[in-house]
């Protein structure tokens, strides 16, 4: 059986990593550099970086924070935020990230999954999807330009799934920030579908969250933001703990 992934998120705004709580009232949280080193000492899988304000403002990502970013670190990580064409996904690609992932602009033009998927292969291409119920949404990281999709969840789902797209993150909107727990029986209805990996988003509070979205939902993945970053786990601390629940983790 593959390792669960731990996999902390940071979203940028202004070459800043900041968290909110339901895309809203975000606070700073430090430099995306020094947390990226942060985390790969603390033995994260991977990193996901969202650049929250590029799709609302129909930008690219800003090149100079991922090239920081790949000089500090060895594992993986993937950058999403405005890639809307080849060429800007491979401009990220040239500044070291592993993998893109896109969210909004897919929704805009679904084609854009192929021709990703085509020029970089299926393991590079994943796929972000802001859930709320069944309902999916664009441009969430600006809550003045938040947008309800025409897709209904498990159609976009499937729709992703065939244009090849190698990776699948589910974000629980209404769970983001909560730290309640993820939307498990969400997720389980997910992975139940899918044939590709799947990450949880959206709900870790405490380490039996992690614990509990492994076992009973079948995910790939946990991606988590505030906790890590205020360091109320650590995540070398809640790898030991998943280990002894005979979840199947890397530990070092």
């Amino acid at each position: 059986m593959l390792a669960k992934r731990i996999i902390p998120c940071l979203d940028i705004r202004d070459g800043r990593v900041v968290k909110g709580i339901q895309f809203k009232n975000h606070r700073d949280m430090g430099d995306p550099a020094k947390l990226a080193k942060y985390y790969s000492e603390q033995a994260a899988d991977e990193l996901v970086f969202y650049d929250i304000t590029a799709s609302p403002e129909r930008r690219e990502v800003d090149i100079s924070w991922v090239e920081k970013v790949a000089s500090q670190i060895s594992i993986p990580f993937s950058v999403a935020g405005g890639i809307r064409s080849v060429a800007q996904a491979k401009r990220v690609f040239e500044a070291g990230a592993d993998k893109i992932s896109v969210n909004t602009p897919a929704l805009e033009r679904p084609d854009l999954i192929n021709e990703l998927v085509d020029r970089f292969g299926s393991q590079a291409v994943v796929i972000g999807i802001d859930v709320r119920g069944s309902e999916i949404y664009a441009n969430t990281g600006d809550q003045n330009k938040t947008l309800k999709t025409i897709w209904t969840a498990f159609e976009w789902i499937k729709e992703v799934q065939t244009r090849g797209a190698g990776e699948l993150v589910i974000n629980s909107m209404s769970q983001d920030g909560a730290k309640n727990g993820y939307d498990i029986d969400f997720l389980k209805q997910v992975s139940e579908i899918t044939h590709i990996p799947v990450i949880a988003s959206g709900g870790a509070g405490n380490m039996e969250h992690f614990k509990l979205v492994f076992e009973k939902s079948f995910v790939d993945g946990a991606l988590a933001a505030s906790v890590f970053h205020s360091k109320t786990i650590k995540i070398s601390d809640l790898k030991v703990y998943l280990a002894n629940f005979n979840i199947p983790i890397r530990l070092s």
